[in-house]
């Protein structure tokens, strides 16, 4: 074993917890992944801090809940000075590097403020969450916005595609059309190959960048390589031959009951009202549409083959963590919903593997855990990896290193997650502002809750009912039920996660600080006077402190 230890960081983009076949799915296959759990821990129970991209990456990327880091929306930016990934390896001799996706929104304002040209190191590393961006490309691009510059699309120019400005677009996520492409956001297409190649998509484009850098490594400075696919996002747009691999015959049944349109909650119901709510909810449509979402996450998995070989080869695998994982998950018509946004399982649940060749690892290699994971507890696991302590004043998750290594230790009961809705179109019927579209999630063992300001709460007993169809929370019967995981709710909002800038070691030698510095607040004389106070001395100011 080497003694540097560098870290693979891999995420999907909308991958469901349930579409790899270590997870059970029946006809997806994902032998690579599969073999990355054969050697690591599975951790069963990993759930998202918000149920949409830009918040649950601000929230794998600072190790904050997303009430703490404020990033609530995906165009709402992370704050400067927000710790963030780089802040806490940077100093701990560790290169965060990116090669794909973040949904970073920077805080242009706040630099502007500060006096931080957004061009200067530290502007970068502000702006990029503070990895360094090998390859920063977070896949959506419209064609009124487009960045100059983005290598991929440069890439596509190169191979011919240079008919439209966004190629990303109308290559890579475009069919041929009977007379002009066709725009992959329609789900009718999904059928049918990408214009791109394989090769020249860009799952494999990514892998390709990804292993530039890993040939540039010079041995002894530790990494953490941040690979961060954009599929199998939307759009729903496969090259050849994945376009094809799967059929409708592959599609897993639907989990949806009719219970769940009878009188549902009203803000549910908006969600269920919603167009990708209708498309998914169509079987024929649905079942066209999911075929091309299964290739796309078997290409993920053979390009992870191909770069897992290149590692091995390199000897790159003996002293490399590599952590699998997705910002969130796909509803493709469960709950009668479709995307993401709301709290059920497919949407808020996510895979997560973590394999690490260190022998104090062996005794958890190839099994599952069922531990409660948060998104939090990546970065904190990361801190420790690399033989750093993690700062308990700003970190709210913990890190998963006991749990890989097998110790038996007390761990959460419960996991939050938080999202606000105040961007969806159907928001402006909801009647509230802004600042009042909120929605939050805690979930237990046997309880899973979601309070939204000026709804009825929604509950589903996860005992008798681990589908989450029959919603409880305007049953009267359960009033315990709601009470007791409504307090949960608000006792975990009443900690306090704003202390960023004393420690708890600081803190505790802050005990008595005045009193130490010949404040004495409230003495009657001296014989009151008992250590840690101290009489004051005013010729010499505070050093007696």
């Amino acid at each position: 074993m080497s003694d540097r230890k560098n870290i693979l960081f891999i995420m999907c983009d909308q991958l469901r917890y349930d579409y790899l076949s270590c997870a059970g799915h029946k006809t997806l296959q994902t032998p690579n992944i599969d073999a990355l759990a054969a050697r690591g821990v599975r951790f069963s129970n990993t759930y998202v801090q918000s149920p949409i991209c830009g918040p649950s990456r601000m929230s794998f990327y600072t190790g904050r809940y997303v009430s703490s880091h404020g990033a609530t929306g995906n165009f709402v930016p992370l704050r400067v000075g927000e710790h963030n990934i780089g802040d806490h390896l940077k100093p701990l001799g560790m290169r965060p590097v990116l090669v794909g996706k973040t949904h970073m929104i920077a805080d242009q304002e706040g630099m502007k403020r500060l006096g931080i040209d957004p061009t200067s190191e530290i502007g970068v590393h502000h702006a990029q969450a503070g990895f360094e961006p090998y390859e920063r490309d977070d896949g959506i691009h419209p064609d009124l916005v487009l960045k100059p510059g983005v290598k991929y699309n440069e890439y596509l120019k190169e191979r011919g595609y240079d008919g439209h400005k966004n190629p990303w677009h109308w290559a890579a996520n475009a069919t041929e059309g009977a007379e002009a492409p066709r725009s992959g956001f329609f789900n009718d297409v999904a059928n049918q190959p990408a214009r791109v190649t394989d090769e020249e998509s860009e799952t494999p484009y990514m892998t390709r960048r990804a292993m530039q850098f890993l040939a540039e490594d010079d041995g002894e400075t530790p990494w953490l390589l941040h690979l961060s696919y954009i599929k199998p996002h939307w759009p729903y747009i496969a090259p050849a031959p994945y376009h094809d691999m799967y059929g409708p015959s592959d599609v897993q049944p639907v989990h949806r009951s009719e219970v769940e349109c009878e009188d549902p909650n009203p803000l549910a119901k908006l969600y269920q009202e919603r167009i990708s709510a209708r498309t998914f909810s169509n079987d024929e449509r649905r079942e066209a549409t999911i075929p091309a979402y299964m290739g796309l996450i078997k290409q993920i998995d053979d390009q992870l083959g191909i770069l897992f070989k290149f590692m091995e080869e390199r000897g790159q695998l003996d002293n490399t963590m590599i952590v699998f994982t997705s910002d969130h998950g796909d509803y493709f018509g469960d709950h009668w919903m479709g995307d993401k946004d709301f709290f059920h399982n497919p949407a808020v649940k996510v895979p997560l593997i973590i394999a690490d060749p260190d022998p104090a690892f062996d005794a958890t290699r190839g099994t599952v855990n069922d531990r409660f994971v948060e998104a939090i507890d990546i970065v904190p696991t990361f801190i420790e990896r690399a033989g750093g302590t993690v700062p308990e004043h700003i970190i709210d998750g913990r890190s998963l290193m006991p749990l890989l290594r097998g110790e038996d230790v007390a761990w959460r009961d419960y996991v939050i997650s938080e999202y606000d809705y105040f961007m969806q179109p159907f928001s402006p019927k909801t009647g509230r502002v802004p600042l009042e579209c909120r929605t939050y999630m805690i979930a237990n063992s046997e309880w899973k809750y979601i309070h939204a300001p000026g709804y009825s709460p929604m509950l589903f007993d996860l005992t008798n009912d681990p589908d989450e169809f029959v919603d409880l929370g305007r049953d009267p019967k359960f009033e315990d039920a709601r009470k007791t995981m409504h307090y949960a709710l608000a006792d975990w909002s009443l900690q306090y996660r704003q202390r960023e800038t004393v420690s708890e070691e600081r803190a505790g030698q802050m005990v008595g600080l005045e009193d130490k510095f010949g404040v004495l607040i409230g003495y009657w004389d001296e014989n009151d006077i008992e250590p840690p106070a101290q009489m004051p001395d005013y010729a010499s100011g505070l050093e007696n402190g």
